[in-house]
């Protein structure tokens, strides 16, 4: 099984081999600039399993984010244009406060007012709960498609999925080579959004009877103390689904012809038909750049 991964940036793609990373981005002068690095090596603890999966996604998600600044950087040549290190920092932090805000708070709030009770019916709540999450999500990501930066930016998905097939039907890494696969890749990230989401409705509900066996005076605290408690009992839940989430996607992967895997994947390659687009040439030449040095 393949350990290479990715991500699109701004007018280019990050890849990620075990501890080797690689930048390729596209200036406005047509070459293309790559930026390599070395990542620390991890404690032990950090590659066990469900850890892992926790230590991977921050960890991404700060690599993530940086590369996203490099690659912005890299396609101006003014200034004042660059971002710095304490706007990429707000940066993080307001996106955070804007997930929990949309995708958690506002969903929970709203599965409320529909008139499902938690605590007496909480597989209904958290089914509802999800379909909300869901249905705010798919709004989001067909609202930003429309945009032509992310237009591209989803060109650069697929241009990565194509370059990672490439490599791991083991074919030579060329753009005519590249360009025959299809952009939905099973173990992409819109595939693990789908399995968190699928692993949360069941822990959560699961939650309120939990608490309740565990803290037997649960039930006689007042309406808003009960509400409270359980939501951030959610927030505090998330670091271990992700950990689940992350084992489950790397099963999906060994045992992709499996009935029962593939229909678990399936929603996220329906996801990636809105998050990925077909490429360009140069864009497919972008990605295996970015493949190739993390290969070598």
């Amino acid at each position: 099984m393949s350990d290479i991964g990715g991500q699109a940036v701004i007018e280019g793609v990050m890849m990620k081999n075990k501890d080797k990373l690689a930048i390729a981005v596209r200036k406005p002068n047509g070459k293309i600039a790559i930026k390599k690095q070395r990542l620390k090596p991890k404690p032990s603890f950090q590659k066990l399993p469900f850890i892992r999966g926790i230590v991977n996604l921050i960890e991404m998600l700060i690599i993530g984010m940086k590369a996203l600044t490099w690659s912005a950087n890299q396609t101006t040549d003014k200034e004042e244009e660059k971002l710095s290190k304490t706007e990429l920092t707000w940066t993080i932090i307001i996106s955070l406060i804007i997930v929990i805000v949309f995708f958690v708070a506002l969903p929970y709030f709203l599965t409320f007012l529909v008139g499902a009770r938690e605590e007496s019916n909480p597989i209904v709540f958290n089914f509802i709960d999800g379909l909300i999450k869901i249905s705010f999500f798919l709004i989001y990501i067909l609202f930003i498609s429309r945009m032509k930066e992310v237009k591209t930016l989803f060109q650069y998905h697929g241009a990565e999925h194509k370059a990672i097939y490439c490599h791991e039907n083991k074919k030579p890494l060329t753009v005519e080579n590249a360009k025959k696969y299809t952009t939905l890749h099973p173990r992409c990230g819109s595939s693990f959004l789908v399995i968190v989401l699928i692993i949360s409705i069941i822990v959560f509900s699961i939650l309120p009877i939990f608490l309740n066996s565990l803290f037997p005076s649960f039930q006689d605290l007042s309406f808003i103390t009960k509400k409270v408690f359980l939501f951030i009992s959610r927030i505090i839940v998330i670091p271990i689904i992700a950990g689940a989430s992350y084992e489950l996607l790397k099963l999906s992967a060994k045992f992709k012809n499996n009935p029962i895997v593939r229909s678990v994947t399936l929603p996220g390659l329906w996801l990636q038909k809105i998050t990925t687009k077909e490429p360009t040439r140069k864009q497919i030449e972008v990605a295996i750049k970015s493949l190739e040095s993390v290969l070598k």
